[in-house]
């Protein structure tokens, strides 16, 4: 497929997007439409956008790579992901819904006070800003191999265009119309998804009824991990790694949250959260049976795989398997990659807005022209993160800001239980020191693990992350102290 056709594909992908922001937002670009979409969303839509959300396109490229190293274990923590998807639908949500709270974070200010607020909106702002540019980097540094080196269009060209499209259709109404375009963007991306197996059980031969016989029968179909405690993929430490991420990456993040908040109500609030938590197990089982096609199609086919499991997928898709494969691929990541990229920035400019510039306490006109500049600088924001790592261009320095946006989280996640779980009163002041140490306390307590056990902290960091500040905040609390 030629680089001119896969723009093509491009421009009418963005001109449905665009028909539906202005039929969506043609009547409401206020504020509360921007943040909260009037709390008119039909709980449907809003599960299956969140769907989109969820996975970005570095994900759609990663999940099926995974196999080759870990087999279908990630499946572990999926089923973990589900059981934080109950908790959340039966313990945050009807709080946001009692508070009836725009940002998320401003609960953390009615429970303990300004400082304990600033901190936590500042953890999601840092962690979302940086996650979300990284994310969008990577797919459009893809998109920048497969079609534009060629015409020697720069690379600076080709974020600030990317970026521009996403602001264009959400600069109206915001989450009102993400709410639709993510719903879109979300068909696509399991249609292509649910093509490209076709498509490559057809190179394999495979009838439907040996389609599942061969699956099961592969040497990659390992999904549990019980007898080995050291092991990263032990099945006890990635369900319940899972858990706290879901309720940590979904529950307590803003970006998630503010789809929810869109609802009618916390009954349609629910309904979505669990349609959504149920449609995010078979979707990754599918990405995970894609990923033991391909290294079965490679042995057949003699193909030599790349040593980054993350090109496994763009390497079928472009080169192997034929033009119909490359436009599905091309669809799917630019669906999964603008579904999480689109939503970030609106929940990102809703954060700022409402927690930092407090345009929820001035004039509706003036607030109005807050937001709308916060959006536009959000909007450079990423086109420079962007532009920063292509400068840097070294793949660890990538996996190294994942590994801190992690460690971000965790503080949140203390906070959030503290004020649910408990009664006491936090000494306000306190709490910004004691999140900013806990991170660097779980940074020094997996040095010292990996060095005297050899035993490097995974995914259970996020729980001790959140453990240290929950600690640390009770030794800075009093049950009779009054903020």
């Amino acid at each position: 497929m030629s680089g001119f056709s896969i723009l093509l594909i491009i421009v009418v992908y963005f001109s449905f997007l665009l028909l539906i922001s202005y039929f969506v937002g043609r009547k409401n670009t206020d504020n509360d439409a921007f943040f909260l979409g009037n709390k008119k969303s039909p709980w449907w839509v809003v599960a299956i956008g969140m769907v989109g959300s969820s996975i970005s396109g570095v994900s759609f490229v990663s999940v099926p790579g995974m196999v080759r190293g870990i087999d279908f274990t990630y499946m572990q923590t999926v089923l973990g992901f589900f059981v934080g998807y109950l908790i959340i639908a039966n313990v945050l949500l009807p709080l946001y819904y009692k508070l009836n709270l725009t940002s998320i974070y401003t609960y953390l200010e009615q429970r303990f006070g300004n400082h304990s607020y600033k901190t936590g909106a500042g953890f999601f702002l840092l962690s979302r800003t940086i996650g979300s540019g990284v994310r969008l980097y990577l797919v459009t540094l893809i998109l920048q191999h497969v079609i534009f080196d060629a015409w020697h269009v720069p690379f600076v060209l080709t974020a600030s265009v990317a970026v521009f499209l996403i602001w264009l259709y959400t600069h109206r109404s915001g989450i009102k119309t993400i709410v639709w375009t993510d719903t879109l963007q979300t068909i696509c991306l399991i249609s292509a998804l649910v093509l490209l197996v076709v498509q490559v059980s057809k190179q394999l031969d495979l009838g439907f009824g040996e389609f599942f016989t061969t699956i099961a029968q592969s040497e990659h179909s390992r999904i549990f991990v019980f007898d080995d405690w050291h092991s990263k993929q032990n099945f006890f430490k990635q369900f319940f790694s899972g858990i706290f991420i879901a309720i940590v990456m979904t529950g307590l993040d803003q970006d998630m949250m503010q789809k929810n908040l869109t609802c009618k109500n916390l009954s349609d609030a629910k309904k979505n959260m669990y349609w959504y938590g149920f449609t995010f197990v078979p979707l990754n089982l599918l990405f995970l049976t894609l990923g033991a096609m391909m290294l079965m199609l490679s042995m057949k086919m003699n193909i030599v795989l790349p040593t980054s499991s993350d090109d496994i997928l763009p390497l079928f898709a472009t080169q192997y398997l034929g033009s119909l494969v490359t436009f599905l691929f091309v669809i799917g990541i630019i669906a999964a990659t603008f579904a999480s990229s689109d939503s970030a920035l609106a929940s990102l400019t809703t954060s700022f807005s409402v927690d930092i510039l407090g345009v929820q306490h001035m004039e509706a006109k003036m607030a109005e022209r807050k937001r709308k500049y916060t959006h536009i600088g959000m909007s450079v924001l990423f086109v420079l993160i962007m532009l920063v790592f292509k400068v840097l261009n070294n793949k660890s320095i990538i996996d190294a800001v994942y590994t801190i946006a992690s460690y971000t989280y965790g503080p949140l996640l203390g906070m959030f239980a503290f004020g649910l779980f408990t009664k006491r009163q936090v000494r306000d002041r306190a709490v910004p020191y004691i999140a900013i140490a806990s991170p660097f306390i779980c940074y020094g307590l997996n040095q010292l693990t990996t060095l005297f056990f050899n035993y490097p902290l995974g995914y259970e960091l996020l729980m001790i992350n959140g453990l240290i500040t929950f600690v640390g905040m009770w030794m800075f609390s009093n049950a009779k102290y009054k903020i």
